[in-house]
């Protein structure tokens, strides 16, 4: 008898507890709620995928941007619209961030919202090294794209990319990130996002988005070999907390305030670090000085390895480069460097770099 009750009892708990989950199944399929993302399964089979909802929340707030460039020999003859291309609503007061190059040669910028609303726009300030602009427009009740600045991609997240390719309209594509950390395009200042969501001519300032629906790069470039142009699966996005920054400061300055240290350098090498009689691979090599620059005030030579960036350990280039870029010019920092197999502290001024608008 009381194996029959014990038997009855694990039964009565099993049907429960299966119950339970048939329930939770039913209510997510029925919400389309995926781990929290914003995609949908539509259908009565619940087999198709959307990403419909995150789609709704951000692209109202990406633009398409047209530059009109005139010709000031002939001014008569008005203009010719050129630098297509994509921006993304980032404020309430009508802040957009865009590509340096979309609007560098334009003479006059119109933005056109995808509600149908045209605007004349002002570039509040200019980036080249990171190839980021900002833009403001006058107008009230601008759609505001939701930002993730706390969750950074990771490779393998699906990936959405929103612009305006070849003036064909606002288009979605969708892939995944394919890497992070892709530095070194045109600048050691940058930590591209690689993903496979196809971007093209015009999409160039639109935005990365995930299945949020939340920002999370600026499109920028796609992979070209020769003449050819994109379709490698291998596009470019910089990251939207690099992104923020440099708004953050394009509108308080007008311009990106950076460091500079006046050298360049590489990083140590198993055979560089074998003929300086290195301890290990950390650090950078010196390989060259600017005269009169910040380093050759200072007294550092080539073949001099930096170890230390203000008591901070030196592990490649790009993370000197930004350190250096990050400190704000006349500021006085310490270099620890190994020298004949000797280590010597520095002290320098740091510059500012000079900002090249070609």
């Amino acid at each position: 008898m009381k194996e029959t009750l014990i038997y009855i009892c694990k039964a009565v708990v099993f049907g429960l507890v299966m119950a339970a989950v048939f329930l939770l199944v039913s209510r997510f399929m029925g919400e389309g709620n995926l781990g929290g993302n914003l995609l949908q399964f539509r259908g009565n089979s619940g087999a198709e995928l959307s990403f419909a909802k995150a789609v709704r929340r951000a692209a109202p707030a990406v633009v398409n941007i047209y530059s009109l460039s005139i010709n000031q020999s002939r001014p008569l003859n008005g203009g010719s619209l050129q630098g297509l291309g994509s921006g993304v609503i980032m404020r309430k007061e009508g802040y957009i961030l865009t590509n340096y190059h979309v609007v560098k040669k334009a003479d006059e910028i119109v933005v056109a919202l995808q509600d149908g609303r045209k605007f004349g726009a002002e570039v509040v300030g200019q980036d080249p090294e990171t190839d980021l602009a900002v833009l403001e427009i006058q107008g009230e009740n601008l759609p505001v794209v939701p930002l993730n600045l706390n969750s950074p991609p990771q490779v393998g997240d699906v990936v959405l990319a929103i612009g305006n390719p070849y003036n064909l309209g606002q288009t979605i594509t969708q892939g995944i990130i394919s890497a992070t950390g892709r530095n070194g395009l045109s600048t050691g200042y940058l930590d591209f996002l690689q993903t496979d969501a196809a971007i093209n001519a015009g999409n160039s300032g639109g935005a990365l988005i995930d299945t949020h629906g939340g920002l999370i790069g600026i499109n920028t470039a796609a992979f070209q070999i020769g003449g050819e142009g994109g379709g490698h699966g291998i596009n470019f996005a910089i990251p939207i907390k690099l992104a923020y920054a440099v708004m953050g400061k394009l509108i308080k300055d007008g311009r990106v305030i950076r460091g500079a240290l006046g050298i360049s350098g590489e990083d140590v090498s198993p055979v560089v670090a074998q003929i300086l009689n290195l301890p290990d691979l950390r650090g950078v090599v010196v390989t060259g000085i600017e005269p009169n620059g910040p380093a050759a005030l200072a007294g550092l030579r080539p073949r001099d390895v930096i170890t230390q960036y203000q008591g901070e350990d030196v592990t490649r280039i790009y993370m000197l480069m930004d350190r250096i870029a990050e400190t704000t010019p006349g500021t006085k920092v310490t270099l620890q460097v190994i020298r004949a197999g000797k280590q010597i502290e520095l002290p320098v001024v740091i510059g500012e770099k000079p900002v090249d608008y070609n």
